[in-house]
């Protein structure tokens, strides 16, 4: 019997482990997809993205363990690991936005210089050259693959719907509408890109708008998200002996962590309803 218990849960260890790194490698998986779709959109390289995730995923659990043995909490050790798991994927988030937004901001001039060279006799991939070795990063980028890839045999508009794959950006599917249509069916080409442009300026404008009527809120609700550090590390002065209860007894633990959770969900929150789609 004891025999038979022993080799019972030998098996048990064993198909816990394959179920686990069955779910590890769909949970990488999953995350790696994510990542390099990122990764790809700020041009950086992701050749080694496995690696990277799998290191990191070795030091979060190393430091979720240490946390364990060090601070003998849990909850803690849970909480810092949810946070360092998420924090990778939040960076790459908001620098994507932020790329994202300089794009917008640059693809209507990109445009009016673009109509310029075509009415001054240019072809459409010969304004298309001026505009990747003449606009500013990093939408100057963007043209430079265009126009590689024109340049190694691919069509012209294989390339633009490529782009605006890529981009996800109304205003460039917009544009690149219009240089098809033109290439289809004729027309003057940069009176259409004028228009756009002038549309696309437009949108901006009521965009800085909203964001400078909402840039006082935006601000209050990082303030409002840094006020709780603040009272907690006055209230540990004021009652040292409490306050350490969060610390050391398991319903303290579990209320500061949620608090930090919920304070970060607020925060988000409150950036998301802040910066409304136009």
């Amino acid at each position: 019997m004891e025999i038979l218990a022993s080799s019972l849960v030998a098996v048990g260890v064993a198909v816990a482990a394959v179920a686990g790194r069955s779910g590890y490698s769909q949970a990488l998986d999953f995350v790696e997809n994510d990542l390099r779709d990122k990764l790809r959109r700020l041009r950086l390289s992701t050749d080694r993205l496995r690696k990277y995730l799998v290191t990191w995923s070795v030091v979060v659990a190393a430091m979720t363990v240490s946390l364990v043995i060090v601070a003998n909490s849990l909850i803690f050790a849970v909480t810092a690991a949810v946070l360092l798991i998420s924090l990778p994927w939040y960076v790459l988030r908001r620098l994507a936005e932020r790329r994202q937004l300089l794009i917008e901001d640059q693809l209507a001039d990109a445009m009016v210089s673009l109509s310029s060279a075509i009415k001054a006799g240019l072809s459409l991939a010969q304004a298309l050259d001026i505009l990747a070795r003449q606009s500013p990063r990093p939408i100057c980028q963007e043209f430079q693959q265009i126009v590689g890839e024109y340049r190694l045999g691919k069509d012209l508009q294989q390339c633009l719907l490529e782009a605006k794959t890529r981009l996800r950006s109304e205003n460039f599917a917009l544009f690149a509408a219009a240089m098809e249509a033109s290439r289809e069916s004729g027309g003057r080409l940069n009176e259409t890109v004028e228009r756009i442009a002038t549309s696309v300026r437009e949108l901006q404008r009521l965009e800085r708008k909203v964001r400078a009527e909402t840039a006082q809120a935006r601000t209050s609700s990082l303030y409002m998200a840094l006020a709780p550090p603040i009272i907690l590390l006055m209230n540990y002065f004021i009652d040292p002996v409490h306050t350490r209860m969060l610390f050391t007894e398991v319903p303290g633990q579990l209320i500061l962590c949620m608090a930090i959770l919920l304070n970060l969900l607020a925060y988000f929150w409150a950036r998301l309803i802040l910066n409304p789609e136009i």
